[in-house]
């Protein structure tokens, strides 16, 4: 980066000394300290000052006494230098600071939303999350997989609002599920207990006037039993139906619609289980509203169904996790033209092959013959 202050080090004064001794351009020198802070380190900055006027006073020695620019113009020259310099300080700092801040957000979504294999637990699964905010580059959307000794658990969904408070629900829901996704046999139970832990942590955050007292999320909770290897067992809090994707189309699950999480006793209980189908060549897509509400500038929706289902009938291998996730997110930024209105979270999984092995299937180590080694980072 240095090289820009350089060159208009450089022509400056080749300007100055190619041009009438009327017109004098010697104090634009000022300018190289000043660009020199805008990109460049402080020491690098402080010897741009040092250079730039000894440049000037070089370049002004060339002319006789009645075109020299003077004392003042020296001194405008010196003052930039020093001022440039202490710009250059304070940059340096904000941009160490918010180097320290994106660390911060970056081990804040790897708790919240913490890597999963890409084959883990009979599963395969492909996921992104693109924040609305890009600094912020975390908010409500959640999504996790828990593997049991009853089948693996799939949960992802979306706190209503956004900052701190939305993540702080998204992580307050994610330990709840993988807790009750381990050790609890039937979905309805786990469901039960993400209500509970909703209301508790609503109660709580309205009772420390933190305004979370009308906080919700809808959410998509799947579980893949061992003993229906064709079906899948839904509970759907609110949330956009998920959807089926095979060599074969595009299909929405019929599985309800509940009402959010924090909201269910509004409904008198808790949305129903349903099993539906889900063969194995086909992939469960689940995706948060910033996809299926993302705009274009004339106000039309992303047509998540029709843009899927043209792509696998292009290609039947559009449908595998990886492949699907990337045509989703490729497809609501082209929609939207990189300018999202809500968090966007695009998850999708599928079932491996009874002959693969892959972690979080075999024997459950431990005590209790259920817990998972510290060692392979799992819970």
């Amino acid at each position: 980066m240095w090289l820009l202050p350089a060159v208009l080090l450089v022509g400056i004064a080749a300007l100055d000394l190619n041009t009438a001794a009327e017109f004098r351009v010697a104090s634009w020198i000022v300018l190289v300290p000043g660009l020199a802070a805008a990109v460049c380190g402080v020491w690098t900055t402080a010897a741009f000052g040092v250079v730039s006027l000894v440049t000037f006073v070089l370049v002004d020695s060339a002319y006789h006494d009645q075109y020299r620019a003077g004392l003042a113009d020296f001194i405008l020259v010196a003052l930039g230098g020093v001022l440039a310099t202490l710009v250059a300080v304070l940059r340096v700092r904000q941009e160490r600071r918010m180097l320290h801040m994106q660390d911060i957000t970056r081990t804040t979504v790897r708790a919240v939303l913490r890597p999963l294999p890409d084959r883990w637990a009979g599963l395969e699964q492909a996921g992104v999350y693109l924040a609305a905010d890009v600094e912020a580059q975390v908010g409500g959307d959640f999504y996790d997989i828990q593997p049991s000794p009853y089948g693996t658990r799939v949960f992802v969904g979306d706190v209503q609002g956004k900052g701190l408070g939305a993540v702080e629900t998204a992580a307050a829901l994610l330990g709840s599920f993988r807790e009750a996704g381990y050790h609890e046999k039937d979905l309805g139970t786990i469901a039960e207990r993400l209500e509970i832990r909703m209301l508790r942590h609503r109660a709580h955050t309205a009772a420390t006037d933190r305004s979370g007292e009308d906080r919700f999320a809808t959410a998509v909770l799947v579980a893949f039993s061992k003993d229906a290897p064709g079906m899948v067992d839904v509970v759907n809090f609110g949330h956009v139906p998920p959807l089926a994707v095979g060599p074969h189309g595009v299909r929405e699950l019929s599985c309800g619609e509940g009402l959010p999480l924090g909201l269910c006793d509004l409904a008198g209980g808790l949305p129903p289980q349903h099993r539906v189908t889900l063969v194995q060549e086909e992939t469960l897509l689940i995706v948060t509203d910033g996809v299926t509400e993302a705009r274009d500038r004339g106000g039309e929706f992303y047509d998540l169904v029709g843009d899927v289902a043209e792509a696998v009938a292009a290609d039947p291998h559009c449908a595998e996790p990886r492949r699907l996730v990337r045509l989703v997110r490729d497809g609501v930024l082209r929609h939207s033209r990189g300018r999202l209105a809500d968090d966007t979270t695009v998850f999708a999984v599928r079932r491996l092959p009874e002959t693969e092995e892959c972690p979080g299937t075999g024997p459950l180590p431990g005590a209790l013959g259920r817990g998972f080694s510290d060692k392979e980072g799992y819970a």
